[in-house]
């Protein structure tokens, strides 16, 4: 609830009271402490608990007197002791820590209510004289309040050890994560034997085998093998991803069929699952700007509740039934022990706990809180074309060949050329060529002609590729491609135009394929409310037909600069709308940080990773629509638990004050009291467990 406090080892926090949690669930934790040292509490308490209720109920209730009036408080007085002073003494001790430090909490009430019930209760058994004639019942006694006392401290005692469970599972999450790197890896030493070595000890440039069904052990590539690797853990999908030479690996994914063989490129703290873990762990201990209405309500939350008490007690004493003093004491301490702040303090961080450990599980990877709560405002939705509504990766879409040239021989060609050089569709080209296990030449004189295009000898061919213009400058008629080239452009691709040996001899056009799930997506997040614009540095062409191809979109910005993206989400957001960015390059940083919420896909640059408050792992808009069901789902629970402990508080405190008795004559028993406010914060912290079973498919 105080993430601002740190300290080192377990402890409690000196503002709430409530024990400090590991700022990183590891595996090797063991038991929680404070949830051994409770539970053994709680057995006491209740052992002792159940005879000292059955002694006053049964005398009470059924007119049962197994001793006499005398014997049977000094009797309640030594099963309650044990109870009040040794059970409850947690809570005595962080009680006054509260009242030294000016922090009154949920102990400050526990400890003044409990304690005001066991001293009236021990100066009645041991000096009865000191109480004048109106203390005294019907019978001449005064009466006692150790089952009060005792129940109260048993019923506490057990919520806080159900809370201490239930807070546990919250940190499920980044365990499972932990979870799924092997502890140990098999490194191929330089003589070819194995060497299965613990998982601290691998370092970058090992070379490691990976067996079938074994999890990756750390990130780097493959060097050798193929297979495909369940990816689930980093994506949310379940599909396996095929992996062969110089594929990237990711530390915790699991192999499939094949053997693999890699090189270690990050390790330790330096693995995409380190870092998954670090800012998971990181954004369940930020605070949500939704926050800051309980920690005000929860500043004059106690003092109020000690004053309501203070009146509840005067006016009882003054104008109750006889006797007027013990109604007084027991309501006075039934509005103390009912009224829990903890579970309104609890509301927030309980659900953002287990909300961002979800979306870690489903690939959503969240910065900080005040990111969830903004992208469930977020109204517009801007988005970045290649590797978002795209694929991101070129693939070859037609190759037609004129002359005697036929299409193999011209994508041959094409490819050795290509091959050189570094240009984004070049590498579509020669996986094409590969694809048709082609052969291709080595090229030389290769040369790049900057904003035309390429050219080489290919053996005894002079092969030259570009647009138009290049071919103008090798002074060959590009016409009687002219028209079939402005048709694939059309349809989004890029052309390139062949020439061999001084003629045309044909051409091949590369498109970035439109992502299979894009137009879904689309139309989900216009379900919920979003207006979807696509940014792009793309030409106007290309951006308009993909813009066709997926649908939905509400507005198209073309040939865009970085400063002209971040102009744009600076211009939307003073126009009054609220804006989310989701883009995966550096040329996109500018505009994810200026913002109200940035979207980095994960198979994007660090720089976009860093600017953005939401890192989706699949780069694509179905984890976009996951993240919003998430933060939408996070928010909703944050108020159905605020609107808990409100209504919770609003109705406890004023029935316990005995406002109910002049219409119905019920009184709030402070044992009742007791099971109430335990089962407030365990309410709030099951509700937000909920989030776990939340659908982000």
């Amino acid at each position: 609830m105080h993430p601002q406090i740190r300290q080192e080892g377990p402890g409690t926090c000196p503002i709430c009271g409530m024990a400090l949690e590991p700022e990183e669930p590891s595996l090797d934790d063991a038991p929680n402490p404070e949830l051994v040292d409770f539970t053994r509490r709680w057995w006491v308490a209740a052992g002792l608990a159940v005879p000292l209720l059955a002694l006053t109920m049964g005398t009470e209730l059924l007119g049962l007197h197994p001793m006499s009036p005398g014997v049977s408080r000094w009797v309640q007085l030594a099963l309650a002791a044990p109870i009040v002073l040794w059970a409850g003494a947690p809570f005595f001790m962080r009680g006054w820590t509260s009242i030294k430090t000016r922090h009154l909490n949920m102990f400050t009430l526990i400890s003044i209510g409990v304690g005001a019930a066991f001293i009236y209760s021990l100066v009645a058994t041991v000096a009865p004289g000191l109480f004048p004639p109106n203390f005294r019942t019907m019978g001449g006694m005064i009466p006692v309040y150790y089952e009060a006392a005792g129940v109260v401290i048993a019923l506490v005692l057990l919520g806080q050890v159900l809370e201490l469970r239930a807070r546990a599972a919250t940190g499920k999450a980044i365990r499972a994560l932990l979870n799924l790197a092997p502890k140990t890896a098999r490194r191929i030493e330089p003589d070819g034997s194995e060497t299965e070595i613990d998982l601290n000890g691998v370092q970058a440039g090992d070379r490691l085998r990976i067996r079938p069904g074994e999890a990756v052990p750390v990130d780097g590539v493959v060097i050798e093998g193929k297979s495909s690797v369940d990816e689930s853990m980093l994506t949310g999908e379940p599909l396996p991803v095929a992996k062969e030479t110089a594929s990237v690996l990711t530390g915790g994914t699991v192999n499939g069929t094949g053997v693999l063989v890699m090189e270690a490129r990050a390790v330790g703290s330096d693995t995409t699952l380190a870092r998954i873990v670090k800012m998971v762990a990181e954004a369940q201990r930020s605070r949500a700007p939704i926050q800051a209405v309980a920690d005000r309500i929860s500043g004059w939350f106690v003092p109020v509740v000690i004053a309501i008490a203070a009146v509840t007690f005067i006016v009882w004493s003054l104008v109750g039934p006889e006797p007027r003093i013990g109604h007084a004491l027991l309501n006075a301490i039934a509005v103390l022990i009912i009224a829990c702040p903890c579970a309104l303090g609890l509301a927030t961080p309980m659900s953002i706990m287990v909300g961002t450990g979800r979306g870690a599980q489903a690939g959503v990877l969240v910065k900080n809180a005040e990111a969830l709560q903004g992208f469930e405002s977020v109204d517009t939705l801007l988005v970045d074309k290649t590797g978002t509504l795209t694929e991101g990766k070129p693939k070859l879409v037609a190759i037609m060949a004129i002359g005697p040239t036929t299409e193999d021989e011209l994508l041959a060609l094409t490819a050795a050329v290509e091959a050189r050089s570094e240009h984004p569709l070049a590498h579509a080209i020669v996986t094409a060529a590969n694809e048709r296990k082609l052969e291709l030449g080595e090229p030389e004189d290769f040369e790049v002609q900057v904003g035309l295009g390429v050219s080489a000898k290919v053996g005894d061919r002079t092969i030259v590729i570009g647009n138009a213009a290049q071919m103008d400058r090798v002074k060959i008629d590009a016409n009687p491609l002219s028209d079939a080239a402005e048709a694939k452009r059309r349809e989004g691709a890029g052309v390139m135009l062949i020439a061999i040996d001084g003629n045309l001899a044909g051409l091949v056009a590369v498109a970035d394929p439109i992502r299979a799930n894009a137009r879904a997506a689309i139309e989900e997040l216009r379900k919920q409310g979003l207006r979807v614009i696509m940014l792009t540095g793309d030409n106007v062409t290309t951006a308009q037909v993909v813009a066709d191809a997926v649908g939905g979109i509400d507005g198209v910005h073309a040939g865009l600069k970085p400063e002209d993206k971040a102009r744009i989400v600076r211009d939307l957001k003073a126009a009054g709308a609220k804006v989310a960015m989701a883009g995966d390059g550096i040329n996109d940083a500018p505009a994810l940080a200026a913002a109200d919420v940035g979207l980095a896909m994960g198979t994007g640059t660090d720089v976009a990773i860093e600017s953005a408050g939401i890192t989706l792992t699949k780069g694509d808009l179905a984890a976009v629509v996951r993240a919003r069901t998430l933060a939408k789902a996070t928010m909703a629970n944050i108020r159905q638990n605020l609107f808990f402990s409100f209504l919770f508080n609003g109705i406890g405190v004023p029935v316990a004050a005995g406002v109910l008795y002049p219409v119905t004559g019920l009184l709030m028993s402070p044992m009742f009291a007791g099971a109430a406010m335990a089962l407030s914060s365990f309410t709030v912290v099951m509700n937000a467990l909920r989030l776990n079973r939340v659908n982000l498919y």
